[in-house]
């Protein structure tokens, strides 16, 4: 490229709003715009130096290091790539999307790259009072399928235990997409019937129903414009998956009581914790339903798999809970709930921290405080030796030709008392017994 061309490219690049720099093939730094500077730049210097000693601070290329490498991946494929990763910045470490594009000379030959680096301000890589907080490899995996999928309007499934924050990554998915001056309105499904779900979701017209004064808007239009989150869908009664799949494949509702089909204009945010699609093949969850909604699954990763994210998850919720505020916790503390088994995940850190801020007085917790409330669940009975257990959903005619083959593996098999004990007839039992013997 002419140095007209890259003279003319930087000057452009220059009055852009979002970070840019320029860099060559080689990894230096050509030249950084006026957004970058302010951003990132911190009033130093950047020409000549390589993008990978100036945002990680490190020797090596990033795919050397262990990081993907966005312009590696764009010299080889040829194309832009994008990904994730935590920059140093003057406010320190931060979580920033990069993409990187390639710039071509006459010939086609790819010469330099533009670089743009946009702060990612749903999630922190530090303490903070609010929102999604992390740094794990299983943390920024997370957040980049959020950050790929947030500018779309495509059905976004979240999955994961209970208390793994499943909201907040929903409510970080709405923040991060064009509809995030829009409503996020979250809806619990867990014990929704069908004249609660109807009246709640679509509304309901005056006179609909006794003690139906006036005209009630529901969720759905609430919702209008922004993000619709259903939270525990696989709670959802089969009758009501029918209502809710008729509304997202109609794109209308109407309220109760009303006669017009009015439309609807939300983007579609689930989350749940069990298994649905060992309930599609069970039938307890619609199958049309399921791949409505599952447009794009994220997993919200367990704490265990997060583990070195702790002490971070600690310290924000402390400063989200304690009623006195600056307090911070020992080393003692901190170390003592990373080496802890947390099956409440998040919710459960949050429970134990809170406590402990109530039982301390100073201006340190510390282990003491921590231990003296925590509520340890004993782990699940591992199965006596000879006890049918089936570990995963299985097909139920599978299932019953198992359980036979141990019913009739166990002492008390005399076929009177064990046919009545199954509630069936010798008969029957002699058929079924006789089904599981090879021809």
């Amino acid at each position: 490229m002419a140095a007209q061309a890259l003279s003319e490219l930087i000057s452009f690049l220059d009055g852009l709003p979002e970070p840019r720099i320029v860099m060559g093939t080689d990894y230096r730094i050509v030249a950084a715009n006026a957004a970058y500077m302010r951003e990132f730049g911190a009033g130093k210097p950047l020409s000549g130096h390589f993008c990978y000693e100036v945002s990680h601070r490190f020797d090596v290329p990033c795919d050397q290091a262990g990081e993907s490498c966005p312009l590696r991946l764009s010299l080889e494929s040829g194309d832009p790539q994008r990904v994730l990763h935590l920059h140093h910045t003057p406010r320190g470490e931060e979580h920033v999307a990069v993409e990187t594009t390639p710039i071509r000379d006459d010939l086609g030959r790819i010469v330099y790259f533009v670089e743009t680096m946009r702060v990612v301000r749903q999630a922190s890589s530090r303490a903070a009072a609010q929102g999604l907080v992390g740094r794990s490899p299983a943390f920024v995996g997370m957040l980049e399928k959020i950050l790929r999928v947030a500018n779309s309007n495509a059905a976004v499934l979240l999955l994961g235990e209970t208390g793994t924050g499943k909201e907040l990554v929903a409510r970080a998915v709405h923040e991060a997409s064009a509809r995030d001056e829009g409503p996020f309105v979250a809806v619990d499904c867990a014990g929704m019937t069908e004249t609660l779900f109807e009246s709640e979701l679509f509304g309901y017209e005056k006179g609909a129903f006794t003690g139906a004064m006036t005209r009630k808007q529901g969720l759905v239009e609430a919702a209008s414009g922004g993000t619709l989150f259903l939270d525990e869908i696989g709670e959802l009664p089969l009758p009501l998956q029918v209502k809710l799949l008729r509304l997202l494949e109609t794109g209308t509702y109407r309220r109760v009581g009303g006669v017009d089909w009015l439309p609807v204009d939300f983007r579609l945010v689930t989350a749940t914790h069990r298994d649905l699609r060992a309930m599609v093949q069970t039938e307890t969850f619609r199958r049309d339903l399921y791949f409505r909604i599952n447009t794009f699954p994220i997993r919200a990763p367990a704490l265990h798999e997060r583990r070195d994210d702790i002490p971070l998850l600690a310290e924000s919720l402390l400063e989200r809970v304690d009623r006195k505020s600056g307090r911070r916790m020992s080393a003692e503390a901190l170390a003592w709930l990373s080496g802890r088994q947390f099956s409440g995940n998040i919710r459960e850190l949050r429970n134990l921290i809170e406590r402990a801020s109530l039982l301390a007085d100073g201006e340190v917790i510390d282990r003491a405080h921590l231990m003296e409330l925590a509520d340890d669940l004993p782990p699940p009975a591992a199965p006596v030796d000879g006890d049918f257990v089936v570990s995963e959903p299985i097909a139920l005619d599978e299932l019953e030709r198992r359980y036979l083959e141990w019913v009739r593996s166990r002492p008390d098999r005399d076929a009177t008392p064990l046919a009545e004990r199954l509630g069936i007839s010798q008969r029957t039992l002699y058929r079924k017994v006789r089904a599981l013997r090879p021809e």
